[in-house]
């Protein structure tokens, strides 16, 4: 049977100062005779401790001058009326309300994940349905630190997240030996007009990989303001075949429409220049290990990853069904 814990009451605390600070026994015989754990006591005694002069500022006897600093009294004192005073304190300032206590909230964002929502559409959603109702709200980071705290992984709610991770991945990245990219542009000379997602034409690159023993992938295109996906089913990784399938999609897209593309560092972008050069489409790499600097593409590969999960071979799919 689990044991049971519960916090020292206002008895108990009068047992500790009577038995410890009067009578002079020692944590261990202290804990012994109340029925506690000796670290219980140990913390409560380090807790509670009270220096008179800190309580009440009002009575301060004199002091010379070098002595002006610090408490009065010879050392502090445990005070069981202190300790509850301070236990009782913190006791309050602990029941701050959570977002995801509500009893309307739950429910709903419950439901939405398990349909295959991702947090950042639930909280676009609600602003929606709920304009005037600020108890329906929360922002997409504080359900995905909800969804991995202790207490959920019983529900297992990161089987509903788009990669349905166990543990959340570091924004900050690893190193790099080098670049195998020729001609290699970093995200830093990008135009400025591509981070603030107003000027259409800015879009992000990248690649789905099938399972072994198929070497079939599938090459994403995403625009940076719209969102808007394009998608072809590609025979390998290769830079060549990868190069094609861009050509493919960017040509059929008007010119004012492709200003430029950001991909990552794999090779398959090896190469860039011959879409480049072919459609004045210049192509910019994001740092190493900084897949949140292609949010967009990356969030679209997850939605794929939904229907065609890791271990999935692409031997089969068509460019139809994508």
């Amino acid at each position: 049977m689990p044991q049971s814990y519960s916090h020292l009451s206002a008895l108990e605390r009068v047992e500790i100062e009577k038995l410890h600070c009067e009578q002079g026994l020692g944590v261990r015989r202290t804990a012994e005779a109340i029925g506690r754990s000796p670290s219980t006591v140990s913390r409560e005694l380090r807790r509670g401790l009270w220096f008179a002069s800190n309580e009440n500022e009002s009575y301060r006897p004199y002091r010379p001058k070098r002595l002006k600093s610090g408490a009065w009294t010879s050392g502090p004192f445990y005070s069981a009326l202190t300790a509850q005073r301070k236990a009782d304190r913190r006791r309050r300032a602990s029941r701050k309300r959570r977002r995801m206590d509500s009893d309307r909230l739950r429910p709903w964002v419950l439901d939405a994940l398990r349909r295959g929502w991702s947090p950042l559409p639930v909280e676009g959603r609600l602003k929606v349905e709920y304009p005037a109702d600020p108890e329906m709200r929360i922002s997409h980071e504080c359900l995905y630190q909800w969804i991995y705290a202790k207490p959920q992984r019983g529900m297992d709610l990161r089987q509903y997240l788009p990669r349905g991770r166990h543990r959340r991945a570091r924004r900050k990245g690893r190193g790099v030996r080098g670049s195998r990219i020729p001609m290699r542009v970093p995200i830093g000379m990008r135009p400025k007009a591509a981070d603030s997602r107003r000027e259409p034409g800015h879009w992000e690159s990248d690649t789905v990989v099938g399972a072994r023993p198929s070497r079939a992938c599938i090459d994403t295109q995403v625009e940076r303001t719209s969102r808007k996906l394009f998608a072809r089913l590609v025979p390998d990784k290769s830079a060549l075949a990868t190069a094609r399938a861009e050509y493919d999609i960017y040509r059929r897209i008007p010119p004012e429409l492709r200003v430029d593309r950001t991909w990552d560092n794999g090779s398959e972008a090896s190469c860039h220049l011959l879409v480049d050069e072919a459609l004045g489409m210049p192509a910019y790499f994001a740092d190493p290990y900084s897949s949140w600097q292609r949010g967009s593409n990356e969030n679209r590969n997850g939605r794929i990853r939904r229907y065609l999960p890791k271990g999935t071979g692409f031997d089969d799919l068509t460019q139809d069904e994508l």
